[in-house]
C-alpha cells in the first residue's frame, strides 16, 4: 500500500474528508502569510497521488499543505522531483512548524559555536526578547546582515574560505533566531527568509572551498530545500551550480550533470540572464569531463561559449559576476584535463592565468595548481615548476583554500618521478611544509 494511502487508512479518513481537511487548512496558511496562494485540492487530484507510482509532483504551496496536514516531508510520502536522469540524493522537503510567521527553514539558535554544534535550523532557540516580551526586527539590520554576506563572498573570491565558513554561520544562526523569535511584516519576514537561503549556500560553498565535503552538502541541501519550499528559482539555481562544482570534485561526474541540468530548469522558470546559463553549461560540461564523455562536454562546452558572449546583463546576479573570460577559459581547461587532452589544457590554463586578475588570489591559484597539473603531464616539467612555485607563493602570501593546497598535493605527487631534475627537490619540500 502507498504511503499517502496508507497515512489516510490508519487516520480513518476518506479521500473526500481528506481533500476537504486539506482545502481548510490551505485557506488558513493563506490567511497566516504563508502561502504565495490558496491551492486547489480535488477528490481525482488525491486519487492520482495515491494511486500513481510516484505520484505527479505537487506545486509548492500544495506541498506546503500536504507537509502540514500530514507533518513529514513530502518525499516521505511517496513523492519525487522530476528528472531528467536517475534521481540523485533524496533533499527532503523541511516540515513546517505551523507557528512559524512565514513559510521556509524551521529556526533557531542559541548553540555554541563549535564544529559539532547543530546546524542553524535545529539548534535550540531560548532567548531573543525584550522585558515586553516583544522583539520588532528593523529593516536596517536585515541590511546589516545581507551587506556582511555580501562582504563575506567578495572575500571569499580574493583570498578563499578557509576562514570565512564560521563567521558565516553566525551570521546564519542570528538569522534563524531572528525568523524565529522577531516581530516582522510579511514584507520583512520574505526578506529574512531570502537572507536564510543566501547564508545557507554561502556557507555551503565556504565548507566546500574549506574542504568541509560533508558539511557542505549538509548546507546544500538545505539551501536547495529553503528555495524549493519558497518557489525561489534564483537561490535554486545558485545552489545547484555550487552542489555540481563539489559533485565534480568528489568524482561524481553523473551527479554533477543532473544538479546541472536541474539548475538549467530553473534557471529557464526565472528568464536567468545569459551568464547564468552559461555558468551551468560548464558545470554540465564538467560533469562530463569527469566521467570522460567528450562527445557530451564539448557540446555543452561549446553551449557554455555561446551563452557567455551574449555578453553582461544588468540582471546579472552577483554569484554569477565571477565568471569572467579568464574564468570560463580555466573552466574549459579543467574540463579538458579530465579528458586527457593535456596539451590542450596546458594551453588554455596558460591563457586563463595570463587573464586572471591578480586581486583575486583564490581563482588565480586555482588555475596554477591546475596549469602545472597539466604542464607536468604534459611533460613540460618547466613550466609546471613555475606554475607551482607561483601557487605556492599565493598561499605563502595569505590565501586560504583548501582546494587550492589540494591542487598542490597533485603537483608534488606528479612531480615526484622528476625529483631530481633542478628545483623540483626544493619545490617539493616546500609543498610538504605548507600541506603536511
Amino acid at each position: 500500500m502507498r504511503e499517502l494511502k496508507r497515512l489516510r487508512t490508519r487516520a480513518n479518513r476518506t479521500q473526500e474528508e481528506v481533500v476537504r481537511e486539506l482545502s481548510a487548512l490551505a485557506r488558513r496558511l493563506r490567511a497566516e502569510g504563508r502561502l504565495s496562494r490558496t491551492p486547489t485540492f480535488t477528490i481525482r487530484q488525491y486519487s492520482k497521488w495515491e494511486n500513481s507510482d510516484p505520484p505527479p509532483w505537487p506545486h509548492p504551496d500544495s506541498r506546503a499543505v500536504l507537509v502540514a496536514y500530514w507533518k513529514c516531508p513530502v518525499e516521505e510520502l511517496g513523492f519525487r522531483p522530476p528528472t531528467d536522469e536517475d534521481a540523485g540524493p533524496v533533499v527532503l522537503t523541511p516540515v513546517l512548524s505551523q507557528a512559524s510567521p512565514v513559510p521556509s527553514l524551521a529556526a533557531a539558535v542559541s548553540s555554541p559555536l563549535t564544529d559539532e554544534a547543530p546546524p542553524p535550523w535545529l539548534a535550540e532557540t531560548t532567548t531573543g526578547t525584550n522585558r515586553s516580551g516583544e522583539w520588532r526586527i528593523s529593516p536596517e539590520e536585515v541590511e546589516l546582515l545581507s551587506g556582511a554576506a555580501d562582504d563575506n563572498y567578495a572575500i571569499d573570491q580574493q583570498f578563499g574560505a578557509n576562514r570565512l565558513w564560521r563567521p558565516t554561520r553566525a551570521h546564519l544562526l542570528w538569522t534563524h533566531h531572528m525568523i524565529d523569535r522577531g516581530i516582522y511584516d510579511d514584507a520583512l519576514g520574505q526578506r529574512l527568509h531570502a537572507l536564510a537561503g543566501k547564508l545557507t549556500t554561502s556557507l555551503g560553498w565556504f565548507c566546500y572551498d574549506a574542504g568541509l565535503q560533508t558539511q557542505a552538502r549538509q548546507y546544500f541541501s538545505e539551501a536547495l530545500n529553503a528555495a524549493n519550499y519558497t518557489s525561489d528559482d534564483v537561490l535554486a539555481s545558485r545552489t545547484l551550480s555550487n552542489m555540481a562544482r563539489q559533485a565534480v570534485d568528489l568524482n561524481k561526474g553523473r551527479e554533477a550533470v543532473r544538479f546541472a541540468k536541474l539548475g538549467q530548469r530553473h534557471a529557464e522558470l526565472w528568464n536567468a540572464p545569459s551568464r547564468v546559463t552559461a555558468l551551468l553549461a560548464i558545470r554540465e560540461a564538467q560533469g562530463y569531463a569527469r566521467i570522460g564523455d567528450v562527445f557530451n562536454a564539448e557540446a555543452a562546452i561549446k553551449r557554455a561559449s555561446q551563452e557567455w558572449e551574449r555578453g553582461d546583463h544588468e540582471l546579472d546576479p552577483d554569484w554569477a559576476h565571477f565568471l569572467n573570460l579568464a574564468e570560463l577559459t580555466c573552466l574549459e581547461g579543467m574540463c579538458r584535463l579530465d579528458l586527457g587532452q593535456v596539451a590542450r589544457a596546458q594551453q588554455l590554463l596558460a591563457q586563463s592565468e595570463a587573464l586572471q586578475d591578480a586581486a583575486h588570489s583564490r581563482n588565480r591559484g586555482m588555475c596554477l595548481g591546475r596549469l602545472s597539473v597539466a604542464a607536468v603531464q604534459n611533460g613540460d616539467i618547466d613550466h609546471g615548476l613555475a606554475a607551482a612555485t607561483q601557487a605556492l607563493q599565493l598561499v605563502e602570501g595569505g590565501m586560504s583554500s583548501t582546494r587550492t593546497t589540494a591542487q598542490l598535493t597533485i603537483v608534488h605527487d606528479g612531480l615526484i618521478p622528476h625529483r631530481r631534475a633542478r628545483g623540483v627537490g626544493d619545490l617539493l619540500e616546500q609543498i610538504r611544509t605548507h600541506v603536511a
